[in-house]
C-alpha cells in the first residue's frame, strides 16, 4: 500500500489491513520458531503440502521442512532472524510477500568470535485456511554474507 492509499482508507479497507497484519505476525513467528529451535511449531505456520526452497535444500511437507530446519539451525548457540521490509500483496484467499532477511549464526554464543551473517530475500506464498493464514511456499535467495563457515556460500574450503 502506498502512502497515498493509506491516507485514503475507507471502512471497506479494514479487512485487507487485518489480513496484512495477520500475515506479518505469522511471518514473524517463523523467525521466532527458528531462533528458539521450536521446530515442531513450524507445523502450525505452513500448509501440510508446503514447499520450502532455501540454501539448505528443498523440502515438501511438514516432516521434511521440520527436518530441514532442525538440521540447518541446531549447531549454533545463537541464531537470530531479522525479517524486514515486508511487501504484502493480498488477493482474496491468497497472498504473496517479499521480505528481506538478515540472519546471524553465532557458533559460541554472545561472547564468541564474529558470527556468520547472511542477507537474503525471502519470497512467501500464503493461503487462507480454516485455521487462518498459512505459508504454502517459501523461497530464499542469498544476496550477501560475512564470515561464512568453511564450504558455505563461498567460505574457505578445507583441504
Amino acid at each position: 500500500m502506498t502512502t497515498h492509499e493509506i491516507t485514503a482508507l475507507t471502512d471497506s479497507d479494514w479487512p485487507e489491513l487485518l489480513d496484512r497484519l495477520r500475515i506479518e505476525a505469522h511471518i514473524s513467528q517463523l523467525g521466532r520458531c527458528l531462533d528458539e529451535r521450536d521446530f515442531e511449531g513450524l507445523r502450525g505456520l505452513f500448509t501440510e503440502d508446503a514447499m520450502v526452497r532455501t540454501p539448505g535444500g528443498t523440502a515438501v511437507g511438514h516432516d521434511a521442512l521440520v527436518d530441514q530446519a532442525r538440521q540447518r539451525h541446531s549447531a549454533d548457540e545463537g541464531i537470530q532472524h531479522l525479517i524486514t521490509n515486508l511487501v504484502v500483496e493480498v488477493a482474496g484467499d491468497r497472498a504473496s510477500v517479499r521480505a528481506n532477511l538478515l540472519v546471524s549464526f553465532a557458533r559460541s554464543g554472545a561472547t564468541g568470535p564474529a558470527p556468520f551473517q547472511l542477507g537474503e530475500v525471502y519470497r512467501f506464498q500464503l493461503r487462507q485456511t480454516g485455521e487462518g493464514w498459512r505459508i504454502a511456499g517459501l523461497s530464499s535467495a542469498p544476496t550477501w554474507s560475512v564470515n561464512p563457515p568453511a564450504g558455505v556460500l563461498g567460505g574457505p574450503t578445507r583441504s
